[in-house]
């Protein structure tokens, strides 16, 4: 797994591997995070794992990921603060970030509209199912 992206569409890519799509995952439960990501390497992902707030904003800023799967319940401060200062970067790097969260009503999904997630799904994720998701943000 590498972190190093190259600045541009909101699904950028690796260098040296074209095929392997940049994905952040922002979670403060560790085992959860890292099984996470373990699958996602496994599909073909180049994946990064944050575990607080602060963390995911600098590695955004820093690494430019295509896409984020961001926990609304983190330590520091909420996903919804997160997206928004994601949102508000000055470098102009738009990626898709989704809300994945144990937070599912529909305030809690609008709450994530509103701060800039483009989708919201609810913890315990299938992960068929959030690969069918990605894979369909992939091709926009």
């Amino acid at each position: 797994m590498t972190n190093a992206v190259q600045a541009g569409s909101p699904l950028t890519l690796t260098p040296g591997n074209s095929d392997r799509i940049s994905i952040l995952v922002v979670d403060d439960n560790t085992c959860g995070a890292q099984t996470l990501s373990m699958l996602l390497d496994i599909d073909g992902y180049d994946v990064s794992v944050v575990h607080c707030g602060e963390d995911a904003i600098q590695h955004v800023d820093r690494y430019k990921p295509a896409m984020i799967l961001l926990d609304i319940g983190l330590p520091d401060m909420s996903g919804y603060d997160v997206a928004r200062r994601i949102r508000g970067l000055p470098h102009g790097h738009v990626p898709f970030i989704m809300a994945v969260t144990g937070w599912g009503t529909e305030e809690d999904q609008q709450r994530a509209r509103e701060a800039g997630c483009d989708l919201h799904m609810t913890k315990p994720v299938n992960f068929e199912h959030l690969e069918r998701v990605l894979k369909n943000s992939a091709h926009r």
